[in-house]
């Protein structure tokens, strides 16, 4: 009978700690506590603990496959993501593998589990609305697998990333909606634990400032779905009848807005005008078409891909890279009359 090969979940569930504990303290990691990694050590040695050299060998080769992880793959922006990516991708000789983790924490771990299962080379991720926690991430730099983000990054973490400017395109959007004559401009944000959540909402702000318009709290709104706007902005319409402005975190919620304004009985933009951000497919398809900013999907799937081959073929660089992509104000009907 073969004996059971002691593996680093062994170890973590005898000292009652995580297995990405026992990894770092393993590799003498400076955010374990020197104690730790003393009982650790002790532990492995005295149950003739052996690195998995299969294992190692897997990640050592390359599988010529890069993971990428969306939050939702029905979204304009991130399908135009996927394929940004998947063109430099393939340019280079990589193919893709695509998960989504539907806004979920738990299921964003377990697609990291199973992408590793596949031994790619690299990840690109765009975190899902609920991760606050980044351990599971944190453990594929520590196995040596380079890691981008995209639109949605990660601080803790110190990584290459690709992002647009959020704050100067909410900023274009909310003074555009003031050159066009509005002065109760509600601003229907997303999660703030998200920096473009918050980059969103402070350029929302800024713009009002500068412009000399009062900050009205009451104003900022969370509500980034289509389905969250058909419910609260009627509520919004009839607590306060000088609204005259709307501006929405993503197209999606923009046009919920806008189902819900013509249904109250009012006119867009005559009495409403509202504004999105991601320039999707639907923007141009609404009624009327909506004021929007490019998000450029496209290009931001090409720059991720391109500094993540980067950093596969060259993983000693030291230096994180972040890439920040201008915006761009597209001006529809939704904020002025009888645009040609």
């Amino acid at each position: 009978m073969k004996h059971h090969q002691v593996t680093i979940k062994d170890i973590a569930q005898q000292l009652s700690i995580s297995p990405s504990t026992v990894s770092r303290a393993l590799k003498d990691h400076p955010d374990i506590n020197i104690n730790t990694r003393k009982a650790v050590k002790e532990l492995a040695k005295k149950l003739n603990y052996k690195p998995n050299k299969v294992a190692l060998s897997l990640l050592n080769n390359s599988s010529k496959i890069i993971g990428v992880i969306i939050p939702e793959i029905i979204h304009h922006f991130f399908s135009s993501v996927i394929s940004g990516i998947e063109k430099k991708a393939n340019d280079a000789g990589y193919n893709i593998m695509i998960c989504q983790s539907n806004e979920s924490y738990e299921k964003e771990i377990n697609t990291v589990q199973a992408l590793l299962s596949s031994h790619i080379d690299g990840l690109i991720i765009s975190i899902s609305k609920q991760t606050e926690k980044f351990e599971h991430l944190k453990d594929i730099q520590e196995m040596g697998i380079p890691l981008v983000f995209f639109d949605r990054i990660c601080n803790e973490i110190k990584a290459d990333n690709v992002t647009i400017d959020d704050f100067d395109g909410a900023y274009k959007i909310t003074e555009h909606l003031i050159n066009c004559g509005r002065k109760n401009i509600i601003h229907l944000s997303g999660p703030q634990n998200l920096l473009i959540g918050t980059k969103r909402k402070e350029g929302y702000i800024s713009a009002l400032k500068k412009n000399n318009i009062p900050i009205n709290n009451n104003n900022i709104i969370f509500c980034d779905t289509h389905d969250m706007a058909l419910e609260i902005v009627p509520k919004l319409l009839q607590k306060n009848k000088n609204i005259d402005g709307i501006f929405a975190v993503n197209d999606e919620t923009a046009i919920g807005a806008m189902k819900a304004i013509k249904k109250y009985g009012l006119k867009i933009p005559e009495d409403i005008a509202v504004g999105g951000f991601t320039n999707s497919k639907i923007s141009q398809m609404s009624d009327p078409d909506l004021t929007t900013i490019d998000q450029r999907g496209y290009e931001i799937g090409e720059t991720a891909t391109e500094l993540l081959i980067n950093r596969i073929n060259n993983p000693d660089e030291e230096n994180n890279i972040s890439k920040v992509l201008k915006t761009e104000l597209i001006i529809r009907n939704s904020t002025t009359l009888k645009l040609k």
